[in-house]
């Protein structure tokens, strides 16, 4: 897994480290930013694929966390940046975490962003919650599994300036284009 979460970062690593000296050739900046976001995940599983032992599967979830990076002014109408996250959930999925590198188009000079990001994200899956059913009955957690599963993430979004020093995100992601994440969140930038 560490091996995994050091592939991702240094996945991430080449899109950065260009990315702030151009932003420090072209114009002063650096926009960290930190946020908090709420989220319907479909993870997309197929009961063709799976056998569910006659449970009835459900695959969504709400889930809600932490997400923060910055990004770096790229000439006047473009940013290049880097973004973690880590959510909690409910059903089928206990939490998920992930980085992403992200490029974007500045929309004003208020401070929005259209932005489309990539990155690697897991998914640590609640066994129990994916069959609908107590979690005394099946716990994964106990059964010594490796229950977290870990893919490629892609998305598209809009950080919306809604005063000088925060915004509103509207985002959907795709983690191996299985599955759908369309999200909310509202974050502050420094």
């Amino acid at each position: 897994m560490k091996k995994i979460a050091l592939f991702a970062s240094a996945a991430v690593l080449p899109f950065l480290v260009p990315s702030v000296a151009h932003a420090q050739e072209s114009t002063s900046g650096a926009h960290p930013y930190i946020g908090a976001a709420l989220a319907y995940h479909n993870l997309g599983v197929d009961e063709a694929d799976v056998d569910t032992a006659g449970f009835d599967l459900d695959d969504s979830a709400i889930t809600y966390g932490v997400y923060g990076g910055v990004d770096f002014d790229i000439g006047k109408s473009a940013v290049l940046g880097g973004e973690a996250n880590f959510n909690l959930g409910s059903g089928p999925i206990d939490s998920e975490y992930g980085v992403a590198g992200r490029i974007g188009l500045k929309a004003g000079d208020n401070g929005s962003v259209i932005f489309a990001r990539a990155g690697y994200q897991w998914i640590n899956v609640n066994g129990a919650g994916l069959l609908g059913v107590d979690d005394n009955l099946i716990d994964d957690d106990d059964a010594d599994l490796d229950d977290t599963i870990g893919d490629y993430l892609v998305g598209v979004g809009a950080d919306i300036a809604v005063s000088k020093g925060m915004g509103l995100r509207v985002a959907v992601d795709t983690v191996s284009f299985d599955t759908l994440r369309p999200s909310v969140g509202l974050h502050l930038r420094f």
